[in-house]
């Protein structure tokens, strides 16, 4: 498995000690862990941005009647 070095500060690596060792688990598993949580977290904002432009496209009629004031102008540009 490909592997990443990752640099801390002194007072980062102490914390991240005291939280394993808090936590019963490696500071490996520890960073791991918490890369992969954000990991998901991206993914999952990114497929819900995709699912509203899905959604705000096939409504985009509705949206400009319910909201006439916030479509652009002629010229481009938000009223």
């Amino acid at each position: 498995m490909p592997a990443l070095n990752v640099e801390f500060s002194d007072r980062e690596l102490e914390d991240l000690r005291r939280m394993a060792k808090e936590r019963g688990t490696s500071m490996k598993a520890l960073v791991r862990e918490a890369a992969a949580a954000d990991i998901a977290r991206h993914r999952a904002l990114e497929e819900g941005a995709e699912e509203f432009r899905r959604f705000f496209t096939a409504h985009a009629a509705e949206f400009a009647a319910a909201f006439p004031d916030d479509e652009p102008s002629a010229k481009g540009e938000a009223a």
